[in-house]
């Protein structure tokens, strides 16, 4: 009976230890989509160059590089997201830490795999294909049924849109 029970013992310390190793990325895309509505919720405006600080989340913006249609640039007094900065903070907090860091869409892209069927959570990338290169401008979470939250423009507070509002579409990528 105790040879039994050993055996039994080692199939189940073999199953948890096999079952505490396995990847738990598949399990975060719904936690990303639940942290996304979340967020939507709380009015967040559009700032330029926000959420790029020491750590995720709404921080006041840079006016360095500024093109946006409301002048002079307000980044600098508002404290708020733009659209990289929204899908860092929605990342990390899913995550539990800060996947993608501190830079914009185009270094955020470099960690991401192109897929061909989205899943929700997944980011949805805007810009233009030069030669072998992505050079992308938008960015946002893809929430099914062809939309997407993101953060759209000064101006403007973090909201769902549909994908074919933003033009340059360039793909849906998953982390």
């Amino acid at each position: 009976m105790s040879g039994k029970r050993g055996a039994l013992l080692a199939v189940v310390l073999l199953l948890l230890a096999v079952t505490a190793s396995a990847p738990v990325k598949r399990y975060v895309l719904p936690r990303i989509v639940a942290v996304a509505y979340e967020i939507e919720q709380r009015g967040i405006v559009y700032s330029w160059g926000g959420g790029h600080a020491e750590r995720p989340g709404p921080s006041t913006g840079t006016c360095v590089g500024y093109t946006g249609r409301i002048q002079p640039c307000p980044a600098t007094r508002t404290r708020g997201l733009d659209c990289s900065g929204l899908t860092r903070w929605v990342y990390a907090l899913a995550h539990g830490a800060d996947v993608l860091g501190p830079g914009n869409t185009d270094d955020h892209v470099r960690r991401m795999r192109k897929v061909r069927s989205p899943l929700p959570g997944d980011l949805v990338y805007f810009g233009k294909r030069a030669k072998e290169r992505l050079r992308t401008r938008h960015v946002g979470i893809y929430l099914g049924g062809e939309r997407m939250l993101h953060a759209p423009e000064t101006g403007a507070t973090v909201r769902v849109d549909d994908i074919a509002r933003v033009r340059g579409f360039l793909g849906f990528y998953r982390y």
